[in-house]
């Protein structure tokens, strides 16, 4: 007969890390970009936005972010299109010289 040796006791099944989104910090750079310089914060928060979707998230601070910068964009676009002509105007008026 064989003889039979006691096994060692298994040691117990350790957790597994948590899995954390990948796009968590691009979400909060493209966030905070938003407010600092609006087309950074456009392209930053794309990419944290895909990155979090490709992995199964949902990551709101990309997509506030992503609305965020294009919202700026457009209204400083607005606002630089307003200086313009505000500046044209006073030019043809006189008011302002060119030279």
């Amino acid at each position: 007969m064989a003889q039979q040796y006691p096994t060692a006791p298994q040691a117990p099944a350790g957790y597994a890390a948590p899995i954390e989104d990948p796009g968590k910090t691009l979400g909060i750079v493209g966030f905070v970009l938003a407010f600092v310089f609006a087309i950074a914060g456009i392209v930053v928060s794309a990419i944290a936005r895909k990155k979090s979707k490709e992995a199964g998230f949902d990551n709101q601070l990309a997509k506030w972010g992503l609305i965020l910068s294009i919202v700026f964009t457009v209204l400083g676009a607005i606002g630089f299109i307003l200086y313009i002509v505000a500046i044209a105007a006073l030019v043809a008026n006189g008011e302002v010289t060119t030279y």
